[in-house]
């Protein structure tokens, strides 16, 4: 990550944040409206329940573990968003997850599924693609495409829909909370997040920056 001024940097972290809040929201809105959540979160609330942890605790875990292969070949997507990511996202999760839960219907209509699982993927993806183009660092878990892109040269989507399909073949053998969200969201989240990227995000942060 390049060096950054403290201004910079600051307003950088700050639209991280932002990004990982929305994170949390789009993951929440997939949970609570049971269409299955993106599968990094699948995964790990299916580890989460089998060994009793709360998501939050066990996917700062999991993102500790897979900090290790960043550090050694990645360490420029490492910055003050890869903590907040790391950190925060899963708290994110529990604390929208818990505010969503009292105003969803028990047994939701197939229309309101529909949306559920449009509006969270939408927002989930746009919040991921918010906190990588801060540019302050990446999370773990989605530094492993880039890192890939870097070595091979190969398309960024070419890369995250595979990653993405294995971790639900994983979030599948640990009963984890997989539904049609989770498998639409391993094909659609790697073009959303480049969609979201290349026409909002990066564009709004450098007129964030700028402007200050």
């Amino acid at each position: 990550m390049a060096k950054l001024g403290s201004r910079e940097a600051w307003l950088r972290s700050g639209y991280a944040l932002f990004g990982v809040m929305i994170i949390g929201l789009g993951a929440a809105i997939l949970q609570t409206g049971g269409v299955g959540v993106d599968p990094y979160t699948a995964l790990n609330t299916g580890v989460s329940s089998t060994i009793g942890w709360t998501l939050g605790t066990y996917q700062l875990v999991s993102n500790l573990v897979l900090f290790i292969p960043v550090l050694i070949w990645g360490r420029k997507y490492i910055g003050p968003g890869t903590v907040i990511n790391m950190v925060l996202t899963g708290f994110f999760i529990d604390l929208f997850s818990f505010l969503l839960g009292p105003v969803i219907p028990d047994d939701p209509s197939l229309l309101l599924m529909t949306v559920f699982f449009a509006g969270g993927i939408g927002v989930f993806a746009f919040g991921a693609s918010a906190y990588m183009s801060a540019g302050v660092g990446t999370a773990p878990y989605d530094a492993i495409a880039p890192m890939i892109v870097d070595k091979t040269g190969w398309n960024y989507t070419k890369v995250r829909v595979p990653q993405d399909v294995l971790t639900v073949v994983a979030a599948v053998l640990f009963k984890g909370q997989v539904g049609f969200g989770t498998v639409m969201t391993a094909f659609f989240n790697g073009p959303l997040i480049q969609f979201f990227t290349e026409k909002i995000n990066k564009p709004a942060v450098e007129r964030l920056v700028q402007r200050h």
